[in-house]
């Protein structure tokens, strides 16, 4: 469902606005169909997206970022069997960054921990508009698809030398053992 703008929620800004601000300075991983730009952001409507600012989605661990990507194929009513994927390992490094180190972080702004795995995203859509509106460069929340954490990037909000493509490999689903 797309993100429908209103007026945004002052509470929640004020929350947002009160947390601690982090700097990141690591390794995370992304999984994009070959050929496609690892270190691109989009405006795909996902859990950190609204459509109407880009979010590049990473994920501190290998697996994490296999996972998320798995999950989204399998939903296909065939899964995509000739298309090939890479798994890239980014060096990042953020200044500003948002940090909800697990779910129980989220409850109190409005996300429903049992749902989190699912594909409502209305509330953490919320939370990223009034993020981004608030300066931040980014989101680190908790793996809805494995036991890690992931980054979620504002690309507009970093600059080219604070994302760097370390390296890239073809991804092997029939391998993965996810």
């Amino acid at each position: 469902m797309p993100f429908l703008r209103r007026t945004r929620d002052i509470k929640l800004l004020d929350a947002l606005d009160e947390l601690e601000r982090t700097s990141i300075e690591d390794v995370v991983w992304r999984v994009v169909r070959e050929g496609s730009n690892p270190l691109a952001g989009s405006a795909s409507g996902g859990r950190w997206d609204t459509g109407e600012f880009d979010v590049l989605y990473t994920s501190f661990e290998p697996d994490g970022a296999l996972a998320e990507m798995y999950f989204h194929l399998s939903r296909q009513p065939v899964f995509p069997s000739k298309v090939r994927f890479t798994a890239n390992e980014i060096s990042i490094k953020t200044h500003n960054t948002l940090k909800f180190a697990n779910l129980q972080a989220l409850v109190p702004l409005g996300v429903v921990a049992s749902e989190y795995t699912g594909i409502l995203y209305e509330k953490t859509r919320e939370i990223a508009d009034a993020a981004h509106f608030l300066g931040f460069d980014g989101i680190i929340s908790p793996n809805a698809r494995w036991r890690c954490l992931n980054l979620a990037l504002f690309p507009d909000r970093l600059t080219h030398e604070d994302l760097v493509l370390t390296s890239a490999s073809i991804v092997d689903w029939g391998k993965w053992n996810g």
